[in-house]
């Protein structure tokens, strides 16, 4: 087989559409299930198309396909460093169909979403990776993304937000 041919389909990416809500529903549960985390799964097809799809949506969400098959997906924001003075983009969650790992789909994926945020003058490409995933890790560090051991995520989930909101002082 020659440089130029492969036996991978290409991969073609595309911002989602409010008719991909199920598939991105669905990348969703699949991400929570890979993460030990479907218990904290709270987002229907109702609450995305109200997110995702209005004048001024919480984020954005481009799928990966493998012929007409969706294969991957990422969910992304933009955020803003006040050092940098402009703007980010932000990568809440990337996740590729087991079947399809390791064969250039994440990457693609970040290749992606880099020219989006070139394309948009963001100064940086942000997100986290669980600690356990030694595997993307290696990845991530492979790409030239540098890991930030000395932050922490600091997180309230809403009763939490809703308890300190409202305590004395």
């Amino acid at each position: 087989m020659s440089a130029t041919e492969s036996n991978i389909p290409e991969i073609r990416i595309r911002k989602a559409e409010p008719s991909d809500i199920p598939v991105i529903l669905d990348f969703i549960h699949a991400m929570a299930t890979f993460e030990k985390l479907s218990d904290q799964v709270n987002a229907t097809e109702e609450l995305l198309l109200e997110s995702l799809f209005t004048h001024q949506p919480s984020a954005e969400v481009s799928l990966a396909f493998s012929g007409q098959e969706p294969v991957g997906y990422a969910v992304y924001f933009e955020n803003f460093s006040s050092f940098e003075g402009k703007k980010g983009l932000y990568l809440e969650d990337l996740f590729i169909k087991e079947t399809h790992r390791d064969r250039g789909t994440g990457k693609t994926m970040l290749q992606y979403l880099a020219k989006v945020a070139i394309e948009r003058g963001c100064t940086r490409f942000e997100w986290v990776v669980l600690d356990w995933n030694k595997k993307a890790i290696a990845f991530y560090k492979g790409i030239g993304a540098q890991l930030m051991p000395e932050w922490r995520v600091c997180r309230m989930n809403r009763d939490a937000i809703e308890a300190f909101s409202s305590s004395e002082r």
